[in-house]
């Protein structure tokens, strides 16, 4: 497949890694035509049998992905819409990441605030630099709530008090202390992030696609499902995924290998 039509988002495969630049000067706003742009992205790279792994950075060293355009949700009428049946465009696009048996993975090195929050809180793992990455979720500030996702997803990873601090604070809490909360898998010197999220993309690119979609359909499923019946799905999965040819095939190899020696365990 051919990503080279796209003017607000830069793709680079590599060894199975779909590296995903934002490019959407002067502040990496989230617009209409970055909305267009990402869920046509969205929807190719799901396809896409040759990439395993989605990696989202940014060309702003100062911004990662900023709000949602205010001058949009301005326009709301006075009136307030009725309750939907169909999810709004970023969260529709926030939960093919979230569902897709692929793994999302965000690169941050600059501010990260509402719908650009709410966009890498959706994906599967989050890693960013210390001194440089800052996370918020602003709206109340002008008197609205999180409308992409940050009401469900944030309680679900930092719990309940602290996702009240967050989201009506409208504070930023840089790396660290994102970091310590379970906003973010991990923070980094910047100088050790690129390498650190690079290694990881490359490692989980290559395995089996079939194991990488088994194993997160399976927790998943830990957020769905009473214990019980997951413990019954994941046995399900895992047999499934011990059928895998590729599967077989290193499980072989790996004793060929004299693999569960002493000296190979201790290795």
């Amino acid at each position: 497949m051919s990503y080279d039509e796209y003017k607000l988002l830069k793709v680079n495969i590599k060894r199975g890694v779909a590296f995903t630049t934002f490019n959407n000067p002067p502040v990496n706003l989230i617009d209409v035509a970055l909305m267009e742009e990402l869920e046509k992205f969205t929807q190719q790279v799901a396809l896409d049998d040759n990439i395993r792994v989605i990696v989202f950075d940014s060309a702003d060293p100062e911004i990662f992905l900023a709000h949602y355009d205010v001058g949009d949700l301005a326009q709301y009428p006075d009136v307030p819409p009725a309750k939907s049946s169909e999810l709004h465009p970023l969260n529709r696009v926030c939960e093919a990441y979230r569902r897709m048996p692929k793994v999302s993975i965000a690169k941050i090195e600059g501010r990260c605030r509402g719908g650009g929050s709410e966009f890498v809180l959706a994906l599967d793992m989050r890693f960013a630099a210390k001194g440089k990455a800052v996370f918020a979720q602003p709206e109340v500030l002008v008197g609205i709530i999180p409308g992409g996702g940050g009401t469900q997803r944030l309680p679900r990873l930092i719990g309940r008090s602290r996702a009240l601090e967050v989201i009506l604070s409208g504070n930023d809490f840089k790396a660290e202390l994102a970091e310590r909360y379970g906003y973010i898998n991990r923070a980094f010197p910047e100088n050790e992030l690129t390498v650190f999220v690079n290694s990881l993309a490359y490692r989980i690119a290559s395995l089996p696609s079939g194991t990488i979609a088994l194993a997160k359909q399976a927790i998943l499923n830990a957020e769905q499902l009473p214990i019980i019946e997951g413990l019954f799905e994941e046995t399900f999965l895992f047999g499934q995924s011990c059928a895998l040819p590729e599967a077989k095939e290193r499980m072989n190899r790996y004793l060929q290998l004299n693999g569960q020696s002493r000296e190979s365990e201790l290795r």
